[in-house]
């Protein structure tokens, strides 16, 4: 694992979507995020998980890392995050939870 600085956020969502389990709705929906929010140039090391526990809700989970807060800021406020969080999340996701970690040292 490579050196993090001080300020470096993991930022992760877990969710559940409005589609079907394993329909074509779903893998266009993930797919669709893996491109559209990789290409904002401060996400590093993009994720997309798949719930395996039946203790948990949620069904998927997107993940990312950031090298600062002010790249995590810039993230947020990016034009293709805002246009994907208001055509895509906000009409297509049940529920999610949304947690954003520094390391504790």
């Amino acid at each position: 694992m490579s050196a993090q600085s001080k300020e470096w956020i993991l930022h992760s969502v877990i969710f559940s979507l409005k589609h079907e389990r394993g329909s074509e709705e779903e893998r266009r929906f993930l797919e669709d995020g893996k491109r559209i929010l990789t290409s904002i140039p401060t996400v590093m090391n993009f994720q997309v998980y798949k719930q395996v526990s039946a203790k948990n809700e949620y069904d998927h989970g997107f993940a990312m890392e950031f090298a600062s807060q002010a790249d995590y800021d810039a993230y947020n406020e990016h034009p293709l995050h805002v246009q994907f969080v208001n055509e895509r999340w906000k009409t297509e996701v049940e529920k999610f939870l949304e947690i954003d970690y520094t390391k504790n040292d």
